[in-house]
């Protein structure tokens, strides 16, 4: 699309910090099954768009600091971001907390199982786990603030499954400390689902002996891409080749 919008008017177009951004650090791939290793996949444009913020806030080149963001929206991405890589992180689709949509990490031998019962189909399963799950699987819904209005009405199980998913995203936190060795200059929290301040808070409890806890509600992922195509056009970063970067990629079967 960007190309076909520059190319007519003889002005660059550019794509930036995509989801399939892959800078992870190789033993952050093993897995323990060879046949299944880690591949990247996440919220790169909101995540990179926080950590230089976050640096410029605390005074420093975001490229010689330490963070660990949690973008939090429909899916969430988790990721330890290292001298100015995400050198180690969760698969949005596949692995992690559960979300208010996505099943996140569950009981590897249950799900082959579940794989084999007869009752869905590859089609079907792959969309219960990344649509289906989460919130919306435990509760009906994917928006937090309906979940938040069947707790203050009493709902024991909504409220069991909002301090769940809050748990899981802390302990996922918790985990890329040691990635990055406990030296961490901050932990941000980022995405739609900050905006329940509820939720920050409970994350933050069980975190902020870590490092600091940065908040950057929701996600300027327009302002992002302008920001970043802006720093090309003022020679502040060289523009990388697609095709020299991709020509050596060994393309995976996409099921």
């Amino acid at each position: 699309m960007a190309n076909a919008i520059a190319g007519p008017r003889n002005i660059p177009a550019f794509i930036a910090d995509s989801v399939a951004t892959d800078e992870l650090d190789d033993i952050a791939r093993i897995t323990g099954l060879p046949e299944l290793p880690k591949y990247s996949l996440a919220h790169t444009l909101n995540i990179k768009s926080v950590v230089r913020k976050a640096a410029k806030e605390l005074g420093g080149d975001w490229r010689k600091l330490r963070f660990i963001v949690a973008h939090l929206g429909g899916g969430f991405s988790i990721c330890a971001h290292k001298d100015g890589r995400m050198v180690d992180l969760n698969n949005a689709n596949e692995n992690g907390p559960f979300s208010p949509e996505r099943a996140g990490t569950v009981p590897s031998g249950d799900l082959v199982r579940l794989c084999y019962s007869g009752k869905y189909n590859i089609k079907e399963l792959r969309r219960k786990l990344t649509g289906e799950s989460g919130f919306v699987g435990y509760l009906g819904t994917n928006d937090m603030r309906d979940v938040k209005e069947r707790i203050k009405k009493g709902d024991e199980k909504a409220a069991l499954v909002y301090r769940a998913m809050a748990l899981q995203v802390a302990k996922e936190i918790a985990s890329y400390s040691a990635t990055l060795e406990g030296k961490v200059d901050a932990i941000i929290l980022t995405g739609g689902v900050v905006y329940d301040e509820d939720f920050a808070a409970t994350v933050t409890e069980r975190v902020q002996w870590i490092a600091p806890v940065l908040m950057y509600p929701g996600e300027n992922e327009m302002k992002s891409l302008a920001e970043n195509a802006l720093r090309v056009l003022k020679g502040e970063e060289k523009a990388a080749s697609y095709a020299d970067v991709v020509k050596n990629y060994k393309k995976r079967e996409v099921v």
